[in-house]
C-alpha cells in the first residue's frame, strides 16, 4: 500500500495541467539572490525606442508579442546588444539598469526584462530599453528631461535573477501538427538563460531534443506523428556554465491547440 500512495504522490508531484489563472509579478518585491547582489556594476550605454510611455513597437525578435504590454512584463523591457541578447539566449533575462550621470537621473536601479535584439546598438553591452523603462530611470517630475537626453553612455547593469512566479508559460506556435510542435516559451524564473529544451511523448522513455529556431521559441520536426500528451524537459545554465533541469510532466495535453496557452505548476 505505502508503494502505491509513493507513487500515486511522484505522479501528482510531476504532473502539470492547463490552468487559467492570471499570472503577474510585483518589481518592488523583486527576489535578487546573494550571487547577484555580490556582483558589480558594469557599465552600459542605454538609450531608448518605441513611442512615448509605451512598449517597443512590436513583440520584438523574443517573440513575445502584445504579452510585453501586460504583467509581468508591465511595458519594462529592452532590447540587448550582442553580449546581452546573446543571439536569443537572452531572452527573457532580466537586468538591474541605472543611470548617475545627468542631473535627471534618480540613480535608483530599474528591473527589466530582454525582449529584442538591438542591431543597432554600437556596444555590445548596451540597452534599448521600452520610452517606459527609459522615463522610469527618472527623478520625479524630469522623466521628459531624461528622455530629451535620448543617450546615457555611463549607465550601470548586472544581471540579476527572474521570479515570475510558480508558471512557466508554453504557447504552441499556429503552424503546429502532429508532425511539427513548436513552442514559445516565457516567464521562466531562474538566475540561467535556457540552453536546452527537450519534449517526451506518451509511452517514451525518451527525451527528443528540441531547437532553437529563434527567440524564445522552440521547435521539433520528429519525422513521425508525436503522440500526446508531452512533457517538457528544460535546462538552465547560468554562472559558470552550471546547469538545472525541470520537467514539466504531461504540460501539452492530449486535445492541444495551436495558439493555446498552457502553463506549467513550478518555476526554476
Amino acid at each position: 500500500m505505502d508503494t502505491v500512495l509513493s507513487y500515486m504522490f511522484s505522479l501528482v508531484v510531476l504532473y502539470s495541467v492547463f490552468i487559467n489563472s492570471c499570472y503577474g509579478i510585483n518589481f518592488n518585491l523583486f527576489n535578487v539572490s546573494k550571487t547577484f547582489n555580490e556582483q558589480q556594476w558594469q557599465t552600459a550605454t542605454i538609450t531608448w525606442y518605441g513611442p512615448p510611455n509605451g512598449a517597443r513597437l512590436d513583440g520584438g525578435n523574443c517573440g513575445y508579442g502584445d504579452s510585453v504590454e501586460t504583467p509581468p512584463f508591465s511595458k519594462m523591457i529592452s532590447a540587448g546588444g550582442p553580449s546581452i541578447f546573446q543571439g536569443g539566449s537572452g531572452c527573457g533575462a532580466c537586468y538591474q539598469v541605472r543611470c548617475t550621470e545627468n542631473a535627471a537621473c534618480s540613480q535608483n536601479p530599474l528591473i527589466v526584462v530582454i525582449t529584442d535584439n538591438c542591431p543597432r546598438c554600437t556596444g555590445s553591452s548596451s540597452f534599448d530599453l521600452s520610452d517606459t523603462a527609459f522615463r522610469a530611470l527618472a527623478s520625479q517630475g524630469k522623466a521628459d528631461q531624461l528622455r530629451n537626453v535620448g543617450k546615457l553612455s555611463k549607465a550601470q547593469y548586472k544581471r540579476v535573477s527572474c521570479n515570475f512566479g510558480k508558471s512557466i508559460a508554453f504557447t504552441i506556435d499556429s503552424g503546429s501538427n502532429p508532425y511539427y510542435f513548436a513552442i514559445e516559451i516565457e516567464y521562466e524564473s531562474g538566475d540561467g538563460n535556457l540552453v536546452e529544451i527537450a519534449l517526451k511523448q506518451k509511452g517514451s522513455n525518451t527525451w527528443i531534443p528540441m531547437f532553437r529556431s529563434w527567440g524564445a521559441r522552440w521547435a521539433l520536426n520528429p519525422g513521425s506523428p508525436l503522440k500526446p500528451p508531452f512533457s517538457i524537459k528544460l535546462t538552465e545554465a547560468g554562472e559558470g556554465k552550471k546547469k538545472k533541469s525541470i520537467m514539466a510532466g504531461n504540460v501539452i495535453p492530449n486535445n492541444w491547440q495551436p495558439g493555446q496557452v498552457y502553463k506549467s505548476l513550478f518555476n526554476f
